[in-house]
């Protein structure tokens, strides 16, 4: 099979879909790996390194495409790529379809496959693909959030771990998966007092017995989050219901509940975010301020750390694209349960329940498409 890997051209994105060592071992398959001139450099990949572990290296975004059946990006393809999307290409990316209905109907119109990283999911409910990214977002989240309490920015001028003799900043969490597990690390970390809330009892459970004393467990309601919002110094948004529209939890009423200068960072921004007030933002400009209140969303937040980010994706997504790419996208979905849930578009269909509820779409279940042929 011809893999192409062009260079993400989203705002401010660095990441690459497959390091060096991931296009030899395409290559030790089989099959021609295509590589966009400069595609690595942002994650400190240069070309030679490519052609070195067998990969071909092509000088426009417009070849790759052109010459290759499957694509491996990171991001969603944006306005820009759409008219390179071809009926016999097989699109392996994150997508978040039910963000962004002129995207989906994008897909739609190509005819091409769209699995998506997002919703390739385990029977025990685990995003093997999503969870590398959720990890990078969860801790950043802070980070950025500790930023933009600086007065310098806007903020309440609070040092999220205090010192002696001064209290530290309240970081309140909503939801307790991968993403709010790991910014409670992180803000833990630092000596912040941090509050967890999430709908899963079984979840508050688990986390009570890992997370350290400075950590607080709470059920999520809408009347538990109004409680909190007034001691909020830092809110994250980490709340993920797979392949569908995040829950809007904080309404724009309830900014006035917070403090002035205070931070809300939604890392559920690529899928709608959990706050009524988000909109995606890009590194370059990434806040505005609602009510004396600062919102942080960019919606590409591990192309920070671009390094980082893509050497953890892709030890998660290669597995899933030597088979992909082995044995072809109807047997590698018929053989993996997991990699199937992955199947978002097929043939101008949406194949995945949650796109087709978020836009009033026909849901076309994918077995029939597997079993064609």
């Amino acid at each position: 099979m011809r893999i192409g890997v062009p260079k993400e051209i989203k705002a401010n994105e660095y990441r690459i879909a497959l390091v060096p060592a991931g296009a030899e071992a395409l290559v030790q398959h089989g099959h021609e790996v295509l590589v966009e001139a400069g595609a690595g450099e942002g994650s400190g990949f240069p070309d030679e390194l490519y052609r070195e572990a067998g990969a071909r290296i092509l000088e426009s975004a417009d070849e790759v495409w052109a010459q290759a059946e499957m694509i491996l990006k990171v991001k969603e393809p944006i306005q820009e790529e759409w008219p390179r999307i071809r009926k016999d290409h097989l699109l392996f990316t994150y997508f978040h379809f039910a963000a962004s209905e002129p995207l989906t109907r994008a897909v739609l119109d190509s005819g091409a496959v769209a699995l998506a990283y997002e919703t390739v999911q385990l029977d025990n409910g685990e995003l093997p693909l999503l969870t590398p990214m959720s990890e990078v977002a969860g801790r950043l989240s802070v980070l950025e959030g500790a930023k933009y309490l600086e007065r310098f920015y806007g903020g309440r001028g609070t040092l999220l771990g205090g010192v002696p003799g001064v209290l530290p900043a309240k970081v309140i969490i909503l939801g307790g998966g991968v993403v709010g597990t790991n910014a409670a690390k992180m803000a833990a970390g630092f000596g912040a007092d941090v509050t967890i809330l999430d709908i899963s009892l079984p979840r508050l459970r688990y986390l009570s017995d890992v997370m350290p004393a400075n950590v607080k467990l709470m059920f999520s309601s809408r009347y538990n989050i109004r409680e909190l919002l007034p001691e909020a110094d830092l809110l994250i948004g980490g709340v993920l219901v797979p392949g569908k529209k995040a829950p809007s939890l904080v309404a724009r009423e309830d900014l006035k509940l917070m403090k002035p200068g205070s931070v809300i960072v939604d890392v559920a921004v690529d899928q709608g975010g959990c706050i009524e007030t988000i909109y995606p933002t890009t590194h370059e400009d990434p806040i505005y301020v609602v009510d004396d209140v600062i919102h942080y969303a960019v919606a590409n937040m591990p192309g920070a750390v671009a390094r980082t980010s893509t050497l953890a994706l892709t030890n998660a997504t290669l597995p899933y694209a030597i088979d992909l790419a082995n044995r072809g996208w109807k047997q590698a979905c018929l053989r993996d349960p997991a990699l199937r849930e992955g199947v978002n578009v097929v043939d101008g269909k949406v194949t995945y329940e949650g796109v087709a509820e978020a836009f009033g779409l026909e849901y076309h279940p994918v077995a029939p498409f597997l079993a064609e042929g």
